[in-house]
């Protein structure tokens, strides 16, 4: 016959066999790395203004070169180090993106580049962009409707 636990005896139990969180050592480094990402990014910004470009070609030339950074790092193997070490703080800023669809691309390039590459490419970033692009127009919709 099986022994039934109580409430608290089986939050004692899976207390005990849980992993001592790391909340916030996590927190720590995703905050610090996407920071420091983000410092990066605003050093091309002020690098560009300061050779002459205007404002918004300063940032489009950033996240140009924040795209790149993402991919190369993808590609020698390095972002996948850093997002295991900074978690989220390497995913949210446009380096993360890039990787979201370098690495697809990347691991099914033996399957050819229309059924591999092409196919695959936005298997992680396809659903953000289609809902991401899908939302906008709803609110652009809306905002053109309540617009007085």
């Amino acid at each position: 016959m099986q022994q039934v636990m109580t409430g608290d005896e089986y939050k004692k139990y899976v207390d005990s066999k849980a992993p001592d969180s790391k909340l916030l050592r996590n927190v720590i480094r995703a905050f610090s790395v996407g920071g420091l990402i983000c410092v990066v990014g605003q050093f091309f910004v002020n690098s560009f203004s300061r050779m002459g470009f205007d404002m918004d070609v300063s940032a489009s030339l950033t996240s140009m070169t924040m795209i790149f950074l993402g991919v190369l790092f993808t590609g020698l193997n390095l972002y996948d180090d850093l997002g295991r070490f900074a978690g989220a703080g390497s995913i949210v800023p446009i380096t993360g993106f890039a990787n979201s669809i370098a690495s697809p691309a990347m691991e099914y390039k033996s399957e050819g580049y229309v059924l591999g590459v092409g196919a695959r490419m936005f298997l992680i970033a396809g659903p953000v962009l289609v809902y991401g692009i899908s939302a906008s127009i709803i609110v652009g919709i809306l905002h053109y409707l309540l617009k007085f």
